[in-house]
């Protein structure tokens, strides 16, 4: 098991290079097409409806990729990546919004300074560790958490260091978690908004 996500500088190597390519593991085109995910296409339909519905609201998003879903949050936004070729992919799809990079273990925020923290297939990957350091500070700067993320499936494990395969050929090792509603929720202490085959999205909110 990789000892380390966040921070790992391969990891951070890794989608840098992968941001031109990162949204079709959400569309199914290029390497993915060819991929048997039953219902996938109508389960990020779905997610994106979970993520356009949310009440408007000052967001934070961490760990936002190339921004597919950041760019259906309404409020004003504020996106947080290490990759800068993620962070301009989200500024062209946030017009209204900031994207820039930083340290998700290290938020350079005041306590308080928004109303949610969003994160999307960022928890998965990280190690017990790091998720403690992530949990911390998204409590810190805002009241209320949501975190989108890969659900576990039959047949799965719950943990696995997968290999990943760019375009270009490179092939990258990246830790995953996939988790159920209940492991999620008991986690960050929170509900479930939404579950389905491949996602699972739980909220926490501290009083």
């Amino acid at each position: 098991m990789l000892h380390s996500f966040a921070r790992d500088a391969a990891t951070a190597a890794y989608y840098q290079k992968r941001a031109r390519e990162y949204d079709d593991w959400y569309t199914g085109e290029g390497r993915f097409a060819s991929r048997n995910r039953p219902g996938w296409r109508e389960e990020v339909i779905r997610l994106v409806e979970f993520v356009s519905g949310l009440p408007a609201a000052r967001t934070l998003d961490i760990a936002c990729g190339s921004g597919f879903l950041t760019r259906h949050l309404a409020g004003m936004v504020v996106a947080l990546d290490q990759s800068p070729a993620m962070v301009a992919l989200t500024q062209s799809r946030l017009p209204e919004g900031v994207a820039m990079t930083g340290d998700a273990l290290n938020l350079p925020f005041a306590d308080g300074a928004f109303n949610r923290v969003v994160t999307g297939h960022f928890y998965g990957h990280l190690p017990e560790d790091e998720r403690e350091m992530f949990l911390a500070q998204a409590r810190r700067v805002a009241p209320e958490l949501i975190v989108i993320d890969s659900a576990l499936r039959p047949g799965l494990p719950e943990s696995r260091t997968e290999e990943r395969v760019l375009n270009d050929g490179s092939r990258h090792q990246v830790y995953k978690r996939f988790l159920s509603p209940r492991q999620l929720t008991a986690e960050i202490g929170g509900e479930v908004l939404f579950t389905g085959t491949w996602f699972v999205v739980a909220r926490s909110v501290q009083a």
